[in-house]
């Protein structure tokens, strides 16, 4: 008996409210603003910009300004003070750990009971439901899922509150039922010592039926790749006969694509995009043809878009969901049940589909190259080291770009630090490729690199192997939602890892 066919009949009702998404898609987001402003009124928050008398989004956006986190963090840390009904009126008792990317002051994001039922745990459960209509004959329920998240501490000392990854927040107050079809068991998801907890997941999963996986690619791979040393086997259905599907986020999947296949050869394996990030659960992939994610538009999350061009302006422009242009990209802000308020969280994204909202990511605000304004974003990139490998027979583990203002010679160019699973036939034809394709998909790029008058060819340094490994471990960020910045303005970075790169 297949128990996946009795089981997902549940999930049948969700399916058809999340169908209404293609037609009904302002009036959801409407309801959902309604809402948020009305539970937070009496908050010291609500009270300052008088949430009682807003009627619609133009009120809305007109009291409110866009805020980032130096704007909320005198609130962020009176609430982790012990304060209450500051941004919402429930008990904030957990904050998730969030660097962004690898900068090294962290940030300290609030999380309410509301917003780990309502956002965090129903996109879980979406996210399957939506699976179980790609793949009608999945077995989903026949083994165990397993899920690699971080871990968490107690708050300024205080055992009643925590503080640590979102994934950890969620492992440690996740429902029983739940833990009865999660492996590994609480005591070891929750390790805080990065590789330790590797071994100890591999050591107890590997005699499990696991039949799905949960996490970031990157570490995903390097657990995957532990199992399989251990084991001695080629691939990892080999270990796991049932795994069927890998729901993946945090970092892009293409420059992973190609090692996946290596480790997991099934024909039947399904890789599912989800977008979970510590702010909130924001997309979900419906359709494994289609790269973009189906926005998550009916949780305790009110989206607004401001316009790329907008973004560091004193007054910047933004839109609802119903005005934004297909295309375009835009950085994301929104309005959630844990009291961030026009919160920008620092990714950008690209319309391809209204009806539904379908979307891409397609960078960070703070994570471009724009030095000789030239404007390549994290998306172009991902493009370019595609089409490289392709043509290369190459496989990129892991890469960071940033430019050279002037040299010696007083050139200026585009630096990329690769670490490579598999070297191209010929770094310099790879190159070449990367930057021919940058010209391709980046008109801006394409006339700076006008007859080398501005730009330089690019240049491509190959990294040592476990170079972005040990520059994490380093800094102390290994594991959890920890990432390498793929782009950056400045050569901070870049000069740390070409350092760490002579050991």
């Amino acid at each position: 008996m297949n128990i996946t066919k009795i089981i997902k009949q549940a999930f049948n009702s969700r399916l058809k409210e999340i169908d209404l998404y293609a037609s009904q898609a302002g009036e959801i987001q409407h309801r959902v603003m309604t809402r948020l402003v009305t539970q937070a009124a009496n908050t010291e928050w609500g009270k300052k910009y008088d949430y009682k008398s807003i009627r619609n989004y133009e009120d809305f956006k007109s009291r409110i300004p866009v805020q980032t986190y130096e704007e909320i963090k005198p609130y962020v840390e009176r609430l982790r003070a012990g304060e209450q009904n500051l941004l919402w009126p429930s008990e904030i008792r957990w904050f998730a750990k969030s660097s962004g990317t690898t900068n090294d002051k962290s940030k300290f994001l609030p999380v309410s009971k509301e917003a780990l039922q309502d956002i965090h745990y129903r996109g879980g459960k979406d996210a399957a439901a939506l699976y179980f209509r790609i793949n009608p004959d999945s077995r989903f329920f026949s083994g165990k899922g397993l899920i690699l998240g971080g871990s968490h501490s107690p708050n300024l000392n205080s055992n009643h509150s925590l503080v640590g990854d979102l994934s950890a927040i969620l492992i440690q107050n996740v429902s029983p039922l739940i833990n009865l079809i999660r492996v590994p068991s609480k005591k070891i998801a929750l390790m805080s010592e990065w590789e330790s907890k590797i071994e100890a997941i591999a050591n107890s999963t590997i005699p499990v039926n696991v039949t799905n996986l949960s996490g970031v690619p990157s570490w995903m791979l390097v657990l995957i790749k532990n199992i399989l040393q251990k084991t001695g086997k080629q691939s990892l259905e080999e270990v796991w006969p049932n795994l069927e599907v890998f729901f993946h986020g945090g970092v892009a999947f293409n420059p992973y694509r190609e090692q996946y296949k290596q480790v997991i050869q099934s024909p039947k394996m399904h890789y599912v995009e989800t977008y979970n990030a510590s702010e909130g659960y924001f997309g979900t992939q419906n359709d494994l043809s289609d790269p973009a994610m189906l926005l998550m538009i009916d949780y305790g999350i009110f989206y607004e878009f401001m316009p790329l061009e907008e973004v560091g302006k004193e007054f910047p422009r933004t839109c609802c969901l119903e005005e934004v242009e297909l295309n375009k990209n835009y950085a994301m802000i929104i309005s959630t049940s844990c009291g961030l308020w026009r919160y920008m969280i620092g990714d950008t994204v690209k319309f391809t589909s209204k009806n539904p909202y379908k979307f891409i990511i397609t960078g960070r605000t703070k994570h471009f190259i724009n030095a000789f304004g030239e404007e390549l974003i994290v998306d172009n990139a991902e493009k370019g080291l595609i089409k490289a490998c392709a043509m290369t027979g190459a496989q990129v583990s892991d890469y960071s770009a940033a430019p050279v203002f002037m040299d010696e010679h007083a050139k200026c160019r585009h630096q990329w630090l690769i670490e490579f699973a598999k070297m191209p036939d010929s770094i310099e034809n790879f190159a070449a490729i990367l930057d021919t394709t940058l010209k391709e998909v980046n008109s801006d790029y394409e006339a700076k690199r006008w007859k080398d008058i501005a730009l330089q060819p690019l240049e491509v340094i190959v990294a040592r192997k476990g170079l972005f490994h040990d520059w994490l471990a380093k800094k102390g960020k290994l594991g959890g939602q920890h990432k390498i910045p793929r782009l950056s303005n400045t050569r901070e970075y870049i000069e740390e890892m070409l350092e760490l790169n002579k050991a």
